[in-house]
C-alpha cells in the first residue's frame, strides 16, 4: 500500500528529514513519480484514490494466494474516511461488539469507527483505543473532510511499515520499503512500532504514552545520514496524555511534553 500526504496535512517529525537526500546521486521523487511507480509495479490488481492535491491513496488488491487471515490488506471508506489496513486482529470480534458494528465488518471499517469515536465521541485518549486492538497490524486513516492523518503500527513486529519524506516535502507512508527508498533517497525510516502518528498531534507511543520518543540518528551502509529512528525514552516523561472528545481536542501531543 502506499499513502503521499502533502505538507500542508501532514507534519511528521523534522528528524525524519535527513539533509543528504538532496546531496546523494539519487535525490528524492515528487509525489506524483512515486505513485507512477507503485502503480507500474502492480499493473493488474492496484486502485488509487486522489484528494485533489492534499492525499492520495494506493491500494495493492491482494492476489489468491495471500488471503490468509493474518496477511491480508483491506480498503474501506466510509462517511469522506478512507483507511488502509494491513495484518489482523485477533480480537476483532470483541472490538465490532464494543463499537456496535455488524457482524461482517473487517478491520479497516473498525479502524474507521474507532478514529470517528475518538474523533467524535470521546472522551478516549487516543493510546487506550489503540492498545486494546490485539494482533499484527498497520493502518493509515484519512479524514478528506479535514485533512486528518492517523497512522498505527502494531507492537509485535508482525507487520513492518515505513515512511519518508518527498521532494516536495509531502509525507509517504508505504509497506513496500524499495518504494520509500526510491521515493525519498536518504529522509526515510522504519515507521516505530507501538507508536500513532497525527498529522496535528504528531508522533507518541501507544505502549508508553507518558513517556517521550527520542530521536535515534540512524546511518546506512554507505555512512550516510538517514531518517531518524524513533525510540521510546524511559527516563523522560510528558506531562500529561490528551483526552480526544472533538475535532479540537486533537491537540497536538507533542505539546504536552515537559
Amino acid at each position: 500500500m502506499l499513502a503521499i500526504f502533502h505538507k500542508a496535512f501532514a507534519h511528521p517529525p523534522e528528524e525524519l528529514n535527513s539533509p543528504a537526500s538532496h546531496k546523494v546521486a539519487k535525490k528524492p521523487k515528487l509525489p506524483e513519480e512515486t505513485l507512477k511507480e507503485f502503480l507500474s509495479s502492480h499493473p493488474t490488481n492496484t486502485f488509487s484514490m486522489s484528494f485533489g492535491d492534499a492525499a492520495v491513496l494506493a491500494y495493492v488488491r491482494p492476489d489468491r494466494c495471500s488471503f490468509l487471515h493474518h496477511n491480508q490488506r483491506l480498503f474501506c471508506g466510509y462517511d469522506d474516511i478512507y483507511c488502509l489496513f494491513m495484518g489482523s486482529l485477533n480480537n476483532l470480534c470483541a472490538q465490532i461488539k464494543q463499537y456496535g458494528l455488524s457482524r461482517n465488518a473487517n478491520e479497516a471499517m473498525l479502524v474507521i469507527e474507532a478514529y470517528r469515536t475518538l474523533r467524535d465521541r470521546g472522551p478516549y485518549p487516543a493510546d487506550q483505543v489503540i492498545k486494546e486492538l490485539e494482533g499484527s497490524f498497520a493502518f493509515v486513516v484519512y479524514d478528506s473532510k479535514v485533512g486528518t492523518v492517523f497512522t498505527a503500527l502494531g507492537s509485535d513486529g508482525g507487520v513492518k511499515l515505513y515512511w519518508g519524506i518527498a521532494a516536495d516535502g509531502s509525507v509517504v507512508i508505504s509497506d513496500e520499503l524499495e518504494v520509500i527508498k526510491a521515493g525519498c533517497a536518504k529522509s526515510f525510516a522504519p515507521f516505530p512500532a507501538g507508536c500513532i502518528f497525527h498529522s496535528e498531534g504528531g508522533l507518541m507511543s501507544f505502549e508508553h504514552p507518558m513517556n517521550k520518543l527520542r530521536a535515534m540518528p540512524r546511518v546506512d551502509s554507505e555512512g550516510v545520514m538517514c531518517g531518524a529512528n524513533f525510540k521510546v525514552d524511559m527516563y523522560s516523561r510528558v506531562n500529561s496524555i490528551p483526552r480526544v472528545g472533538s475535532e479540537a481536542n486533537w491537540a497536538p501531543w507533542n505539546s504536552q511534553e515537559s
